[in-house]
């Protein structure tokens, strides 16, 4: 679904944009058992799951980038309602961040290679991204945010692929992040274009978080079930898996990615904007879907909401 009349001409936020209801931030609670894991969540295959474990693994410093660009650049914005937007994705992030590392926590009781992983992440992060100078860090957080707004989109309009398995904590986890990835989805972008708006860097940070999501995550989720049994090396059966697995990633029918080259690639127009791609349908579809009081799938793991004051 397109929605042209969304974009502003210069690809930040519109008045219409700044005055919609405010982004909630949600504290969750899963309580996560190790003993009800299916490590084969992602339609019963081994590998295409590894990749999703490696993105949990790998987004908590993701998320946790995006948090720390997001208060620096924040003190610079004039309008106080898109500050307050941005203190939301800073909390949704925030909380996206905390209940991963329960989630983490879980898999590695699993055989998961967590601890390795977060060695990995913490020293690409540290001494990398971390360090960038504050401008390409705000062109990547809104590089990865595009990322994690085309695969929230391809989740909400593939929902049964999140029912093949009886997990329902590991369910309820994706489809809540997957819905606030969607809700806050063109706020790092806004913030971007308000700031700075410079299309080269703003490409710059397109092909640095498609290098790492694409590549460095993809190559975390192959390295998982070989660490976890290495005997899958020699096994035919894992091969025959891995090669389904890369069709429900890549593949241009139905993979997350490569049925949706379109939209990851159209963030290089220049005058791009994510609400160019209009999710509002399914938003309320899956709010209801989800946040019913009585019938919502994450209603028995919802403590609060609470959305942030608009400060002048």
């Amino acid at each position: 679904m397109n929605s042209a009349a969304l974009k502003a001409p210069t690809g930040a936020a519109t008045d219409s944009d700044s005055r919609r209801p405010g982004i909630p931030i949600r504290h969750m609670k899963f309580e996560f058992d190790a003993k009800s894991v299916d490590t084969h969540f992602y339609l019963n295959t081994e590998l295409a799951s590894g990749y999703f474990s490696a993105l949990s693994i790998f987004l908590t410093f993701g998320e946790d980038l995006v948090i720390e660009t997001a208060r620096y650049h924040r003190d610079f914005l004039k309008d106080p309602v898109l500050k307050q937007r941005v203190t939301a994705l800073i909390g949704q992030e925030a909380l996206h961040s905390k209940v991963h590392d329960e989630w983490n926590d879980i898999l590695e009781m699993h055989r998961f290679p967590v601890s390795f992983y977060r060695f990995l992440a913490r020293n690409v992060f540290e001494h990398g991204f971390l360090r960038f100078p504050q401008p390409l860090k705000l062109s990547l957080m809104a590089g990865i945010e595009h990322f994690t707004a085309v695969l929230a989109q391809f989740f909400m309009q593939h929902e049964d692929y999140f029912f093949e398995s009886d997990d329902e904590k590991q369910r309820a986890l994706w489809m809540w992040h997957m819905l606030e990835e969607s809700e806050h989805k063109d706020i790092a972008y806004d913030v971007y274009q308000t700031l700075n708006g410079n299309y080269v860097l703003r490409v710059s940070g397109f092909a640095m978080a498609l290098f790492t999501i694409w590549f460095l995550v993809a190559l975390g989720g192959l390295g998982i079930p070989l660490l976890r049994k290495p005997r899958n090396l020699f096994s035919r059966r894992f091969w025959r898996d891995a090669r389904r697995s890369v069709g429900l990633i890549a593949g241009r029918r139905n993979g997350i990615y490569g049925s949706t080259l379109g939209h990851v690639f159209d963030y290089l127009r220049p005058g791009f904007h994510p609400n160019d791609h209009d999710t509002s349908e399914y938003l309320a579809y899956y709010k209801e879907r989800l946040l019913n009081p009585e019938t919502g799938l994450l209603a028995p793991y919802l403590v609060k909401e609470v959305v942030p004051p608009v400060r002048a």
